[in-house]
């Protein structure tokens, strides 16, 4: 179950603020879920500019190829790179060790349009999977 203090974006990715205008991004459960065992992840480096409903990456399982829709505007500072080696601990864990980015957002702000985590669950027809 989705953490009560995580944001999320109508195409299932989650935005965790931290403090300092800064986030951590990833898959939600739902997402993972439908997608399958994921085999491959391709992220933005960091410094990378990424747009609030931009495709930013992909994710990659045995079912699908899909792209990563960012729930945020900004610069990503950090790319976890523990994808890389083990790209399906974002099915074991997707809301801690599974995370993609970290990303600094513009100083305006940048978490509007995003639902709380009882929306989403909501939004997602009240799955637990959320």
């Amino acid at each position: 179950m989705m953490p009560a203090d995580y944001l999320c974006h109508k195409e299932h990715l989650w935005a965790k603020p931290l403090g300092d205008n800064v986030v951590l991004v990833g898959v939600t459960h739902y997402a993972q879920n439908n997608l399958g065992e994921v085999v491959y992840v391709e992220c933005p480096k960091a410094d990378a500019e990424i747009r609030q409903d931009v495709a930013f990456g992909i994710v990659e399982s045995v079912k699908i190829v899909s792209d990563l829709i960012s729930p945020v505007s900004g610069t990503v500072l950090e790319v976890n790179e523990q994808l890389t080696a083990d790209p399906c601990c974002i099915n074991r864990d997707p809301y801690g060790e599974g995370w993609l980015l970290k990303v600094r957002l513009p100083d305006n702000g940048g978490l509007d349009g995003l639902m709380s985590a009882t929306d989403y669950k909501k939004y997602t027809s009240g799955s637990d999977d959320a």
